[in-house]
């Protein structure tokens, strides 16, 4: 037989039996029965808990808003370290990591003409003040970021930008993804136009006349201009005026400033792994929040979500094969600062996280269970929605999850995700606003989704093989 021929016919057997291989792993079940019957009883007595609940009341209750840098941020991590403690964690310990340190002021926001009234107005995160005296101009309206990119400086310099761009409504949450560019690039779009501020309508779906506030990214080397939000009734006030074809007039004083870099912490907490503790099931939320509420939902919940989850486990008497940590994370909303210090791992260190989850969407319930793994580990993965599925939680077998803004580093260095998607409908409605209090979290679909949370956990710690490593990103 010619060499050729003898590789070919080599090739072909090797290739058959890797299949052959490939199939019986894909067959072999990644969880054994008496995990799958220790996550049946986890699922019922974490759903009847109040644990979340508790946690929660406790946060908004003795700490409430806990804006990075500010005495309310130093006091959570105080709090998160006690409460880690109290719910039997081990290893319990804080990152240090750096902070921006921003105080919002006073904002005074008036229509001069063509009719002079007030508005509800609020500075976005990190926005400059105007001079004491503050900026009386002209104001032109865009209805997208787009709009205002294709503007001409004669339209824009020396007036105030209104950019007008409504958030749909979306279980999903995916309206936010859509509008919020509005926020994080208008300012610098209008100040290279030459533009004096920007006031654009709240990322909001709701109509209570409160704004809703979020940070701004304004562009290295770009003048930065005052940013503010007005709520959506000043947003469909401004746009009648508008309609009138007459010249809409705005004053604006804003007493925001920005103070230096301080320090703030992650806390994190830990159930040890019985038989593989070096590899880790991360579950993330954040710690801060904006300081207009008290950051039940955004991310108060997040944080009761995964520490009653983690707790929920201990009590149990589960003894994990794989450590299963809690991270709640600083400083999320003003530029991901502890998500970021926690990503500055070791190659060795990255490679034992198994998988990271993250909760920041509320406290609404779980429908549905998504991932990002390595492919071949998506079994694995669909036998933990089937777990879940009596909460009442999907598969979403797409394998395109993000899983969370706080992991996205762990994300980007090749470690898999899940995420657990909430329901979004009415998230927007409180979000960074000062109606996020704890009275808009239901607790039975906050327990809900904690059950999720800690079957997932569970099962993850458990499944042979782990999730396999992401390729890097494009």
């Amino acid at each position: 037989m010619p060499l050729s021929t003898k590789t070919e016919v080599m090739s072909t057997l090797l290739l058959a039996a890797g299949l052959t291989v490939a199939a019986h792993a894909a067959e072999t079940p990644a969880l054994t029965k008496s995990d799958l019957a220790a996550a049946t009883t986890l699922r019922s007595t974490t759903e009847s808990s109040g644990e979340a609940y508790a946690v929660l009341e406790s946060l908004t209750t003795e700490v409430g808003a806990r804006l990075a840098g500010s005495a309310g941020d130093r006091a959570a991590v105080a709090w998160a370290e006690r409460e880690l403690k109290r719910l039997g964690l081990a290893n319990v310990r804080t990152q240090e990591v750096m902070v921006p340190q921003w105080v919002r002021g006073e904002i005074e926001a008036r229509v001069t003409a063509p009719f002079p009234q007030a508005l509800a107005a609020a500075a976005l995160g990190g926005s400059v003040g105007t001079a004491e005296t503050g900026i009386e101009a002209e104001v032109v309206q865009f209805t997208s970021l787009e709009d205002l990119k294709k503007a001409t400086r004669e339209q824009v310099a020396g007036r105030i930008v209104f950019v007008n761009k409504r958030l749909e409504r979306a279980k999903d949450g995916r309206g936010y993804g859509v509008a919020v560019p509005v926020r994080l690039e208008g300012a610098s779009v209008a100040s290279n136009l030459g533009a004096q501020a920007i006031v654009i309508r709240s990322m909001s779906t709701s109509q209570w006349r409160l704004p809703h506030t979020g940070t701004v990214s304004y562009a290295v080397g770009v003048p930065r201009i005052p940013a503010v939000a007005v709520s959506n009734p000043d947003a469909d006030q401004l746009e009648r005026m508008f309609a009138r074809n007459r010249p809409v007039r705005l004053q604006l004083r804003v007493t925001a400033r920005e103070l230096p870099m301080t320090k703030s912490a992650n806390v994190i907490g830990e159930i040890v792994g019985g038989e593989k503790p070096q590899e880790v099931v991360v579950l993330g939320a954040h710690l801060d929040s904006w300081d207009l509420g008290t950051g039940a939902i955004d991310d108060g919940a997040g944080v009761a979500i995964v520490s009653a989850a983690v707790a929920q486990i201990q009590k149990s008497g589960l003894k994990p094969k794989r450590t299963i940590r809690v991270v709640l994370f600083a400083n999320e909303e003003f530029g991901l600062s502890g998500g970021s210090a926690y990503g500055k791992q070791t190659p060795e260190e990255l490679a034992n996280h198994v998988v990271a989850m993250e909760a920041d969407f509320g406290g609404a319930r779980v429908y549905s269970l998504g991932s990002q793994v390595a492919p071949e580990h998506l079994p694995a993965v669909r036998e933990i929605a089937r777990a879940l599925a009596p909460l009442g939680v999907e598969f979403d077998d797409r394998n395109k999850s993000g899983g969370g803004a706080d992991i996205s580093p762990l994300r980007r260095q090749g470690v898999p995700v899940f995420a657990l998607n909430q329901d979004g409908t009415l998230y927007f409605d409180y979000h960074h606003t000062a109606n996020d209090t704890l009275d808009k979290v239901d607790p039975k679909a906050l327990a809900q989704s904690t059950a999720a949370y800690a079957v997932t956990a569970w099962l993850a710690a458990q499944a042979e093989g782990g999730f396999g490593r992401l390729a890097p990103p494009q």
